[in-house]
């Protein structure tokens, strides 16, 4: 049977079906997008890709993604910030997430996932030693905990701190847990509810 679609265009295709969350629907609408697309466009699509993994590497200290050309996250060697106060994140991208609130002035530490039996994942093949001897080494007086609120989440956060609990010299927080801006208690789910409760502050 011939096929229905040219050769080169079911290559973009299923190329386009790797990625996560992208089902075989929505490849078909992307590949014929960037078919029907200016060739200049495709054209920079295609060099940034071409380009990605030989011009981005990770920080070997803080393992969060730099250029190829630089030795450690611009974040880190900053004098503006505070190495003693680290916010621990599963992926380089909550890094943006917390640097858009303009409100945290230490340092980060990408753990590459979380803990998770089901995928796989064990402590072993996050960046969680580099972690603790990093604590060590910068002499880290605050450990912002600030994974998910998920089960894999809860589940590193507890690691971490059996981890380090013999660190009488470092204090772990976690980020707290309330109700968003806006919404009624009687649409709120019952963990968001009770960890608005243990995080309620005096006025």
């Amino acid at each position: 049977m011939d096929s229905v679609i040219p050769k080169s265009l079911q290559a973009v295709i299923e190329a386009l079906e790797q990625l996560p969350g992208v089902g075989p629907r929505t490849a078909e609408r992307y590949a014929y997008y960037l078919f029907r697309s200016d060739k200049s466009k495709v054209g920079a699509l295609s060099d940034s890709l071409k380009y990605l993994q030989q011009n981005v590497k990770y920080c070997p200290k803080t393992f969060a993604l730099i250029e190829t050309g630089q030795q450690l996250s611009p974040l880190y060697i900053s004098p503006k910030r505070d190495k003693t106060v680290v916010a621990v994140v599963a992926d380089p991208f909550d890094i943006v997430a917390l640097e858009k609130t303009h409100s945290f002035n230490g340092t980060y530490h990408v753990l590459g996932g979380l803990v998770s039996p089901i995928d796989n994942i064990g402590p072993g093949q996050l960046h969680i030693a580099e972690l603790v001897k990093r604590v060590k080494q910068d002499k880290v007086k605050e450990l912002i905990l600030a994974t998910n609120a998920s089960v894999e989440g809860e589940s590193t956060a507890l690691f971490i701190m059996q981890q380090l609990q013999k660190n009488k010299n470092l204090k772990i927080t976690r980020l707290a847990r309330g109700l968003p801006v806006g919404i009624d208690l009687e649409y709120a789910d019952q963990i968001t509810l009770k960890r608005a409760l243990e995080g309620r502050q005096a006025l």
